[in-house]
């Protein structure tokens, strides 16, 4: 990625899909190109929390919401230390945030970050060419990036496309490591301290040990590297896996992790990358989603309860295990337990045998709605039930 920041507003830019098509518009952010996975973000709300979470390293996030940036950009709503999305796409920036906890214009931030973005193209348009087609590479160019042969000007959009396709897929990515933290830290308890939790960190948001230490948890949270010696120096009670980039097929360290922590028996909770890991290490597969689960508006069923929530979600990989039938496992009996009602991919899973389940999508709602808060509460119950 080239950038450079200043006019962004004023310059050209194109945005290039892998299949040859194009959009064009204006730079916002950065000026310069960038490449990565083009997907789209249904939520209205909440752009800092999605351009702060680590697991939309090394993607393009088009918001479906047309008008983008009206409440500005804080300094408490990031999930993370910095802007992971390759780039951006919006329709309708804003042109004077209002809110009283704003900073800095949106526009600003990108381009301080050096993110690369575009404005003023049909987002509609475009989210409908990726339902249809899918996911797919993409680049966005503005500035000297768009400069012809011979200085003209005139973008070469051949030469343009060529870079898009030459660019890294997601499919094969193990990308975990680059986001996860390099040292470990601790998240106290807030209050009465009750457990402590070993996270293993595979891009984890902020939010996620927020909401167990409001739950008097103290969190140990572990590189993306830590082995089985590691998360079990710190005495927890508790192993969590968290959300993540990347293909899971190809995050082999961190299933033979989980195995270790399923033999012990110890509770062990999982989100978004964590489900998928926990699907491999009980012996099913993965796969890509044609375009994924993004958004804070996703319908999902409890199949526990029959409750129905809407959920935050950020994947487009998912695991591959039978709806409606027990399986046995190395581990005992498993179950899917969360079903996403919109294309029935599987939202969760748990063990019978043993304390030990987790979910596809984001029950720490940053940003999103709180309807699966609970699921904390159950990893609490866990906890409780083996330590009596």
């Amino acid at each position: 990625m080239t950038t450079s920041t200043g006019a962004a507003v004023k310059a050209p830019a194109i945005l290039v899909l892998e299949d040859g098509r194009t959009f064009r518009g204006r730079a916002y952010g950065a000026v310069g190109e960038t490449f990565g996975e083009a997907v789209f973000s249904t939520g209205m709300t909440g752009y800092q929390e999605t351009l702060t979470d680590p697991s939309y390293h090394r993607q393009v996030v088009v918001m479906t919401a047309p008008h983008i940036g009206n409440t500005g950009v804080n300094d408490e709503d990031p999930e993370s230390a910095r802007i992971w999305v390759s780039g951006f796409v919006v329709r309708d920036p804003a042109r004077t945030p209002s809110n009283w906890r704003s900073a800095r214009t949106l526009d600003d931030e990108l381009a301080a970050q050096g993110v690369v973005g575009i404005s003023g193209i049909d987002t509609r348009a475009l989210t409908r060419h990726l339902r249809e087609r899918g996911a797919m590479r993409v680049g966005i160019f503005s500035g000297p990036a768009l400069d012809g042969p011979a200085g003209t000007g005139l973008a070469d959009e051949a030469a343009l496309l060529a870079k898009v396709q030459s660019a890294p897929q997601m499919k094969g990515a193990d990308l975990s490591a680059e986001v996860a933290t390099k040292e470990a830290y601790v998240v106290p308890a807030q209050g009465t301290k009750r457990f402590t939790v070993a996270a293993v960190d595979l891009g984890i948001k902020g939010m996620t040990p927020y909401r167990m230490a409001e739950r008097g948890i103290e969190v140990h949270v572990l590189p993306a590297t830590a082995s089985a010696e590691d998360v079990y120096a710190v005495n927890p009670d508790g192993v969590f896996f968290s959300n993540g980039p990347g293909d899971p097929a190809t995050a082999d360290h961190p299933v033979s992790v989980m195995r270790a922590v399923l033999e012990r028996g110890t509770p062990l909770f999982g989100i978004c990358f964590g489900n998928q890991i926990l699907g491999r290490a009980l012996g099913f597969g993965t796969y890509k989603l044609k375009y994924g689960h993004r958004g804070i508006n996703q319908p999902v069923q409890d199949r526990t309860t029959g409750k129905v929530e809407v959920t935050a979600h950020n994947h487009g990989f998912a695991v591959d295990a039978p709806l409606d039938k027990i399986s046995e496992t190395p581990y005992g009996r498993a179950e899917v337990s969360h079903v996403c009602l919109n294309d029935n991919v599987v939202e969760g899973l748990q063990l019978l045998d043993r304390p030990a389940f987790s979910v596809q999508y984001h029950p720490e709602a940053a940003a999103g709605p709180h309807d699966a808060a609970y699921l904390f509460d159950r990893f609490v119950q866990l906890m409780e039930g083996q330590r009596a």
